[in-house]
């Protein structure tokens, strides 16, 4: 009498969360968290620290309790995987940030100039023009290092068009700081200047473009400056876990763990 055999089910693989994994270093990572969460406490109910502050000091916790998980994957994987393991911890926490700022004007019904995310000192200009040019900077020298897919080229080409966005509002800012320092002495608050796309941006109001079908484009043109950048970082997001996705699953599992990871005995 014959009996059916059955094959064990086995859950697809997932290259980025295979790669974002701690694995043996997962109790290390949720105990400094942990740890963190306590120092966070402590801090807000006793000293009386913003939220920021105590954002700061988990995301500094973190940094260091990612640390050996990243020289893990240099070891195991290459300095590609590396580099988009970082980039990708990196571009998921900023765009929670865009998701904390989304939620506290539309659901928690702050003003726009308190919308702010959980690391409101960061919301300037300065810091918005540093983390664009740094993140298109390690996508360009990743996709040199060998990071080359259809989704990487994508990601390049958006990352560019997202730097170019802030490299202008960062300018302007520079421009009217210095009017506004002359005029009245105040400053401009954070998401006070609009930029390219977005109501009141280039695209809307520029001398090239008013009067054409280009000043009337929806959401291009009439979309607040909270809006423009939050879909601008999803898009973002998005390419860049296509991209990761397409590079990772043809080298990761072709890459075998290395002795620390796969305790693999010895023979002699």
């Amino acid at each position: 009498m014959m009996t059916a055999q059955t094959t064990p089910f086995h859950l697809p693989s997932i290259p980025i969360w295979d790669l974002l994994n701690p694995r043996r270093r997962t109790l290390q990572v949720v105990l400094i968290f942990l740890c963190s969460l306590g120092v966070d406490w402590l801090g807000m109910t006793r000293y009386r620290w913003p939220l920021w502050q105590a954002t700061a000091v988990t995301l500094a916790f973190m940094f260091f309790a990612l640390l050996g998980k990243w020289r893990d994957d240099l070891r195991n994987y290459g300095v590609i995987a590396m580099g988009l393991s970082i980039l990708l911890t990196a571009q998921g926490f900023h765009m929670v940030e865009h998701l904390v700022q989304w939620a506290q004007y539309y659901i928690l019904n702050y003003t726009m100039q308190n919308s702010v995310g959980l690391l409101s000192p960061a919301n300037s200009e300065w810091v918005h023009f540093t983390w664009n040019w740094s993140v298109l900077i390690l996508v360009g020298t990743l996709i040199a290092l060998g990071m080359r897919n259809s989704w990487a080229w994508a990601l390049l080409i958006y990352s560019t068009a997202h730097t170019s966005e802030h490299t202008y509002l960062f300018f302007r800012f520079l421009q009217m700081t210095d009017r506004l320092k002359v005029l009245c002495g105040t400053s401009i608050p954070a998401q006070g200047l609009p930029g390219i796309l977005g109501q009141g941006g280039w695209l809307a109001q520029s001398d090239l473009t008013r009067g054409t079908f280009l000043s009337r484009i929806p959401f291009l043109t009439t979309a607040i400056r909270l809006d423009v950048h939050f879909w601008w970082n999803i898009g973002e997001t998005a390419l860049l876990l296509l991209a990761a996705h397409a590079f990772l699953k043809t080298v990761l599992y072709k890459t075998p763990p290395s002795a620390v990871d796969s305790r693999q005995p010895s023979q002699s």
